[in-house]
């Protein structure tokens, strides 16, 4: 009968993410993430490299595990189940980041959070990142920082993200991976590690297509990249990388609520003398080149510093609607970190203390569009901007479980805008008031896996440059950077061995000149300040792994669930003479809900499933458009054996298996109402990874 009841909640299973992990059963085929119990897990978030239990502010871990439970297509399946962080695909290759509600300032890309890629700014000093130069296999583990981070990250009310490539346990060998999939979707990725657990090497090659579920959805993506990580002593760790990325995807555009419900497939149709998505050949061409290295050095039992360098180049190239742009963005920059730690009687003393500086000469060269080519030269702009921040924290552990955190930062930024096009040519100078965002956080330890947590900081996000030009090039109205100050409280306990994990955070964020985009009638995007908002919420996220025996039939089973309640607000906003004050702000759902459920048999079987709730969002200040509820079915099942030097996983899933029509990535403040992008009702996929290990 336990083997009965076992195999029928296989097949009923949802699926469970971001849970804790234990050793795998011999035989088992594991990744090499980390698997230890979540709430043991050393995280690096705030520089304090402790577990996530002993950590004073709301951080997830999304490990390697968690992320090779979805499809490979994309990390966006992950990162969703961590509650109050929303990643959208507006097309195949075009993600959007949205931390309790940073995505909307982004029509597309990803502002107002500030991510780091092996201890370097992703973020370029212009406030943008290229997320999607990045793909499945170039992600080993994330840690997310909700809510302001700036007291050791700088500019970003949204937050921060930490995305690590190395494996967290060296295995060298070659892996091979392939997935095929709905809408012609392929990926094929071959993996070489070399060397020891002191000397490693990896060389990795992805390259993705897909057709799309909508017309105008086509998209490649090729990645190549060569990493290593020398220990030459105890004492020191070496860490350099180079990273090629070179994409080209359709953006098919936005689509108005009549457009959606005829037909949410099509692509944005022609309208007057303005062209359609397809007779403008709307697409994105973009290289990225990043050049990394960082050498984190131990001086003493007492003293520590880790320094990284880099140097990125992004080619862009954007036939639009409108315009023809292209944009070359070389920048550079760096981060230091100094650390003493030092015992003071019963308690611990660690300080950090740091630099960060970023430089960029950026041109951008907008051109009419004549139907996917470039036509007369409309504006033609060089961008000299810098960013730099000087940072300090101390965190003092007490006796009886306390931990005290106080740490800030000051930063400055500025932008010079020079005009080729006008006559003479003409230079805008823009700078920002230097601000400083303190930060102060209390723990206590009520058991040694029981901790509640308060915190107060001050964020800010100046805008980026994107947001002080409009699309066709010309510098917009003047902007103010946001501001805020956000409370926080929070928890996290872990119980019966590890088995029951819990972490709920709640929040108060008020901010200051929250920055919105609009769009006017001609398609041109530009930003505006939209006064105050009233930020509040609960974030849960409990884990159960209800069955824990590595030799039984059924060896594992674990259960979650993920709920995010955001009550988002504008407190005060008027524009010309409407007034949007007590509205809702566009592009946060009040309620997102996900639970589901993995099982793995000693066999090798395993299979995983998750449903998602979220709640409709509106659209637009005046609330007068909402992109409606929906629930979503997924699941995967798979078979994965070590066989000798081999180890093999094939599997099968399937997206969307309810069929539920919805818009995912909407434009927000679209003029003409073109606020949907319709994602991909049922699909499915199936692959095979193999790995032969070297001895």
């Amino acid at each position: 009968m336990k083997k009965l009841s076992c195999m029928l909640t296989a097949c009923l299973l949802l699926r469970m993410t971001l849970s804790a992990q234990q050793a795998p059963p011999p035989g088992f085929l594991t990744d090499s993430s980390d698997t230890r119990p979540l709430h043991e897990v050393v995280v690096k978030a705030y520089e304090q490299n402790r577990k996530l239990i002993d950590v004073g502010a709301p951080v997830a871990v999304v490990t390697k595990a968690s992320l090779d439970r979805f499809g490979n297509a994309s990390i966006l399946s992950a990162i969703n189940l961590t509650p109050g962080v929303r990643m959208e695909e507006r097309s195949p290759g075009s993600y959007r980041l949205n931390i309790r509600g940073s995505s909307i300032r982004s029509p597309f890309g990803v502002r107002d959070v500030k991510i780091y890629y092996n201890e370097i700014p992703l973020t370029d000093p212009g406030g943008n990142t290229y997320l999607n130069e990045l793909g499945f296999y170039n992600v080993q583990s994330l840690e997310v920082i909700k809510g302001t981070a700036g007291s050791l990250y700088g500019a970003g009310i949204g937050g921060a993200v930490l995305i690590g490539s190395m494996p967290a346990v060296w295995d060298k060998g070659l892996t091979v991976d392939y997935t095929g999939g709905s809408y012609a979707n392929n990926q094929t990725n071959m993996n070489l590690r070399l060397g020891d657990g002191d000397h490693r090497t990896i060389l990795s090659y992805d390259h993705q297509t897909s057709d799309g579920y909508r017309q105008q959805t086509q998209m490649r993506r090729d990645i190549g990249s060569w990493e290593t990580m020398l220990k030459p002593s105890d004492k020191q760790t070496i860490h350099a990388y180079i990273l090629y990325s070179d994409l080209y995807y359709q953006t098919p555009g936005a689509l108005t609520e009549a457009e959606y419900n005829s037909n949410p497939k099509q692509a944005r149709p022609p309208v007057g003398a303005s062209p359609g998505a397809v007779q403008a050949k709307a697409a994105i061409f973009q290289k990225n080149f990043t050049a990394g290295f960082s050498n984190t050095w131990h001086f003493s039992d007492h003293w520590q510093n880790t320094t990284a360098v880099y140097g990125a180049y992004t080619d862009f190239t954007n036939p639009g609607i409108r315009v023809y742009e292209y944009r070359q963005e070389p920048h550079f920059g760096g981060r230091t970190v100094v650390q003493y730690t030092t015992e003071l009687g019963p308690s611990t003393l660690q300080v950090n203390a740091g630099a960060e500086a970023q430089k960029g000469f950026f041109e951008t060269r907008d051109y009419a569009n004549k139907s996917g080519t470039p036509g007369a030269l409309q504006t033609d702009d060089k961008l000299n901007n810098w960013t730099y921040m000087a940072f300090g924290q101390a965190d003092l552990k007490l006796p009886h479980g306390w931990t005290v955190t106080g740490g800030a930062s000051f930063n400055a930024n500025a932008v010079d805008i020079t005009a080729i096009t006008a006559t003479p040519p003409t230079t805008s100078k823009v700078r920002f008031t230097n601000k400083v965002a303190p930060r102060i956080a209390l723990l206590k330890k009520i058991l040694p896996d029981f901790s509640i947590y308060a915190s107060a900081s001050r964020g800010f996000s100046t805008p980026t440059v994107q947001e002080l030009q409009k699309s066709n090039g010309i510098v917009g109205p003047p902007l103010q950077p946001e501001n805020g100050i956000d409370y926080e409280l929070g928890g996290r306990a872990s119980f019966f061995g590890g088995r029951l994990f819990i972490d709920i955070d709640g929040f108060v964020f008020h901010i200051n000149n929250a920055i919105v985009q609009r769009i006017d009638t001609s398609g041109v995007a530009y930003s505006v300040n939209a006064g105050g908002t009233n930020q509040h919420g609960i974030e849960t996220f409990v884990s159960w792994r209800v069955i824990d025996r590595p030799q039984g039939f059924c060896n594992n089973l674990r259960i979650f669930v993920s709920h995010a309640w955001h009550d988002f607000h504008y407190s005060s906003f008027t524009q010309d003479t409407i007034t949007y004050s007590g509205h809702r702000l566009p592009s946060v759902p009040p309620q997102t809900f996900i639970c589901g459920m993995d099982i793995s048999l000693k066999m090798g079987l395993y299979a995983n499933g998750t449903y998602t709730y979220t709640d409709r969002i509106a659209l637009n200040d005046a609330n007068t458009f909402y992109a409606g509820s929906y629930n979503l079915l997924d699941g995967r099942i798979g078979f994965r054996k070590v066989l000798a030097r081999w180890k093999g996983d094939i599997y099968a899933g399937v997206d969307n298996a309810a069929n539920v029509k919805y818009s995912l990535g909407d434009d927000f403040n679209a003029a003409l109402n073109r606020f949907y992008n319709a994602a991909p009702v049922k699909n499915f996929y199936a692959g095979v990874s193999l790995n032969y290990a070297f001895r």
